[in-house]
């Protein structure tokens, strides 16, 4: 059971709305939004605009095509329109079609390509939709797999104080070892993940990037997705991305931003607030497949920045607040690995070690400044957690902590 279920079935019922499922390619989201529909309308009910027929079918009766999917007793029907982001009308038909069957059909929309509602242009479709986004598996879903959702932010954080199943370093190791997408993950083999590993980037990059946008250098392309794992935990220089290419520095930026759109990277930028001397422009960017990353500390680093994302993203998509992911750096190098917001203020500090269990000076410099509400630092091999002073951050096995994610 994944952990938007719960809170889709709850958008669909009680608030009436349409809702979006958005996330990488072959994280799941089809899977997912298949499985809330009645058994009986599993085909019927499901339009896939790749698929040919269900693309005509949609053309040809854009407020009708879905009469006809089968319903429970006493429920209305229920569709799912899967990749429909890459018809070039797409808002428009969703307006169209919810403002046409509001009431007597409800409606999931999928895609990969990032449902960006808030593009200039185009018709709004404020109000008639919730947004989630589905991410990996991570060591939460594996270890308990029948919690409904994630826990919210004040549960999150009294949860720590309890050890996490026994089975949590294990799992944790297949993580690490097999990314959090399905298939690789419960298939558990080498061979299948390198197949995988191949398939999945070449579906990015010679079918999503044709797709969704007007970028044809795919050679150069692969060539800056070779660069980025090395490059994953420290703050981006797209100048030397440029020089590397050799190409602008303006393209650069536009095949970063198609990559984090089509969900194969995402950035963290660095927070400044009140800090004197803060960082304020490099970001750093992570990969949504961390086994790419042949370094065990950037990779570890990685890992934990997918679950914590997945975090910020599930608390603000539920409603529980406005977080965000960031870093926090200075001109003198102090830096922590992520500090997690809520409305642009500092809420968590979160430092990750591979091995070194001493409270890092960088997290206890910014947890004097900054005094979040949590600070934590990480230890990827550590069984236990570790006693903290009055004023200290608290130091966590890796395990302890991620299986609440």
């Amino acid at each position: 059971m994944r952990y938007l279920r719960a809170e889709l079935l709850r958008l669909l019922d009680e608030e009436s709305k349409m809702a979006f499922v958005a996330g990488p390619r072959q994280v799941g989201k089809t899977t997912l939004v298949r499985s809330l529909l009645p058994e009986e309308a599993a085909n019927a009910g499901y339009f896939n605009w790749d698929v040919e027929s269900h693309r005509r079918a949609i053309l040809r009766s854009p407020e009708r095509f879905w009469e006809g999917a089968p319903a429970k007793v006493g429920q209305l029907p229920r569709i799912v329109l899967d990749e429909i982001h890459k018809y070039p009308r797409w808002k428009r038909f969703l307006k169209g079609l919810f403002d046409a069957s509001r009431g007597t059909v409800e409606i999931l929309v999928t895609g990969s390509g990032r449902l960006d509602v808030y593009q200039k242009g185009g018709d709004s479709l404020f109000g008639r939709y919730g947004l989630y986004r589905l991410h990996p598996f991570t060591l939460g879903e594996l270890v308990d797999s029948e919690r409904a959702g994630v826990l919210a932010p004040a549960d999150f954080w009294r949860a720590l104080a309890e050890p996490p199943p026994a089975e949590a370093a294990a799992e944790l190791d297949l993580l690490e070892r097999f990314t959090g997408f399905p298939e690789p993950l419960f298939a558990q083999s080498e061979m299948r993940l390198q197949r995988w590993r191949k398939a999945h980037r070449d579906l990015i990059l010679r079918e999503d990037l044709h797709d969704l946008t007007r970028i044809r250098d795919i050679g150069l392309i692969d060539s800056l997705v070779d660069l980025l794992p090395e490059r994953v935990g420290s703050p981006l220089s797209l100048n030397a991305l440029r020089e590397d290419l050799g190409v602008a520095f303006g393209t650069v930026q536009t095949w970063l931003a198609a990559l984090e759109r089509l969900y194969y990277l995402f950035e963290i930028r660095p927070h400044a607030g009140r800090l004197a001397r803060a960082l304020r422009r490099e970001g750093k960017v992570y990969l949504y497949d961390f086994t790419r990353i042949a370094e065990p500390g950037p990779r570890f680093e990685n890992l934990v920045a997918l679950a914590l994302r997945k975090l910020c993203d599930a608390w603000t998509d539920f409603g529980h607040g406005d977080f965000a992911l960031c870093y926090v750096r200075d001109k003198e190098k102090h830096e922590v690995d992520f500090l997690i917001t809520e409305s642009g203020k500092p809420h968590a500090l979160i430092e990750t070690k591979l091995g070194d269990s001493k409270v890092a000076p960088a997290l206890q410099y910014f947890h004097e400044r900054l005094r979040p509400a949590h600070s934590i630092q990480l230890v990827r091999n550590l069984a236990h957690p570790l006693a903290a002073a009055r004023g200290k951050p608290v130091v966590y096995p890796a395990a302890w902590f991620l299986a609440r994610t």
